[in-house]
């Protein structure tokens, strides 16, 4: 699991795309989610790629909804805020 979620975003620091990267729904593009299934759990990372300069992990989480494959508001929410930190911290950092 650490292995795919650690390949995905070499992949992406490089401009290439994991096999596994798929877009993240609800927040428009640049926003990607890997999904990797181990030992009967099922884990996620997601990640930005908007920003020219830098690719920020958004969020990693193993999944525990209890609605399939829904995610719960509070992981939506964090994502949410988190790419607006993203976006202020890379405009202080790269104008």
């Amino acid at each position: 699991m650490q292995r795919t979620f650690g390949f995905a975003l070499s992949a992406a620091q490089y401009g290439g795309k994991h096999p596994s990267a798929k877009p993240w729904k609800g927040q428009g593009p640049g926003i990607v989610e890997v999904v990797k299934d181990y030992d009967g759990d099922t884990y996620r990372a997601i990640y930005t790629v908007r920003f020219t300069l830098a690719v920020y992990v958004l969020h990693a989480f193993q999944k525990k909804s209890p609605h399939g494959i829904a995610l719960r508001q509070s992981d939506i929410a964090l994502v949410k805020e988190r790419i607006k930190v993203a976006r202020r911290d890379y405009e202080e950092k790269h104008g």
